[in-house]
């Protein structure tokens, strides 16, 4: 039997709703709506009340209409009893009416402004730059610390982070290298074959990798790879407030964790920066010979004769700075994580971009100083 009701006045001021049949979800119950205009067509309603003798079984499909009733007669200044209910859909009447729900409770949905969406841009700039000259602070008074001797460190986690960030990392660097130096060789062949200045392809090859693209490619694979990592590992010790036990047991996070690490990367990268020069020239030689018939001979010779210490010590320089913005993004963004899981997937991420841009900066930075000096 499907639910119905019906109303009768019970006392000049008061209505009496009585349930009968089965009040359940997927059956064609009645609407609060229809118990609304009923109630709105007697005059002087200051009370309803329930009547749920007849009622059979019940779920959910009742506590719902029982709900609206009960947001209507709030509405509408009418006092409800609910004595008349079953005890326990009495109780679960109470417990959804206790809390109501705040106007203000949910987000306002609404356009945002442009002049808005650019303020809140611009003080969240101004607000990551002052967290970056905080982090980079500390770092160097970590660094500080450490050519004074008085350093809180493991030498074993140096040694373990050298082995992640140099030996683990050569597959990624050789295959990346290789291919940026085959694609210079072969772009700059196309235009070189124009001028009958074939061979002068070892030498934008060798002066393109040894003074930048070799610095920068690793720096963009160790961001990716080196870089998430870092934040990925201080973010879980930050989650699982690891960090937080290191200050209460007095050792500085950042000469115990980010210290390490900035060395690690520091030494490591022109390490690896000289061995993509090689990847990359070699990529280049692959195609000088293939395509434009030039001897290895040939091609060694005028790759030496192209390059002076010059590009290889302002590559060399560019690796070290690389390594020192790859490290000190992922420690920062893995030090201000937050507290959930997702905050490390955030932090990952924020630090491999952060990182990448901070490569960009630095080389523009360096590129023009270098050209301003003739070097």
């Amino acid at each position: 039997m499907t639910g119905e009701l019906s109303l009768r006045r019970r006392a000049e001021d008061t209505v009496l709703v009585e349930l009968t049949g089965n009040w359940k979800l997927g059956e064609a119950l009645p609407s609060a709506g229809d118990v609304a205009r009923k109630v709105e067509g007697v005059p002087g309603i200051r009370n309803m009340a329930f009547d749920s003798r007849k009622l059979g079984d019940w779920d959910t499909g009742l506590l719902t209409f029982l709900i609206k009733i009960g947001k209507y007669c709030s509405l509408k200044k009418i006092r409800l009893d609910s004595g008349g209910l079953p005890q326990g859909a009495k109780k679960l009447l109470e417990l959804a009416l206790a809390v109501p729900e705040k106007k203000d409770a949910r987000k306002a949905e609404g356009k945002v402004s442009f002049l808005t969406l650019l303020g809140d841009e611009t003080l969240g700039f101004f607000r990551t730059s002052g967290d970056i000259l905080e982090f980079v602070g500390d770092s160097t008074m970590a660094f500080l610390n450490l050519f004074r001797g008085k350093a809180q460190y493991r030498r074993t986690d140096l040694w373990l982070i050298i082995e992640a960030c140099s030996g683990q990392a050569l597959p990624i660097v050789s295959l990346i290298s290789f291919l940026v130096g085959l694609i210079l060789a072969f772009v700059g062949a196309i235009q070189l074959k124009m001028f009958g200045a074939e061979i002068y392809v070892a030498n934008l090859v060798g002066i393109a990798m040894v003074r930048l693209m070799a610095a920068i490619m690793t720096g963009i694979v160790m961001a990716g790879r080196t870089g998430g990592a870092f934040a990925a590992q201080l973010g879980t010790m930050q989650v699982n407030q690891e960090i937080d036990a290191l200050k209460t047991l007095g050792i500085a996070p950042m000469e115990f964790l980010v210290l390490p690490r900035m060395l690690a990367l520091a030494i490591m990268m022109p390490l690896l920066a000289l061995y993509a020069n090689i990847m990359g020239i070699l990529g280049g030689m692959v195609v000088a010979v293939t395509m434009l018939d030039i001897g290895v001979i040939q091609y060694y010779n005028q790759t030496v004769s192209g390059l002076n210490l010059w590009h290889l010590g302002i590559g060399i320089f560019s690796s070290a700075v690389f390594g020192v913005i790859v490290a000190l993004a992922g420690c920062m963004r893995g030090m201000q994580c937050g507290r959930s899981a997702s905050a490390v997937g955030q932090a990952a991420t924020s630090a491999v971009v952060t990182a990448i841009v901070g490569i960009i900066v630095a080389t523009a930075l360096i590129t023009v100083i270098t050209n301003v000096l003739g070097v």
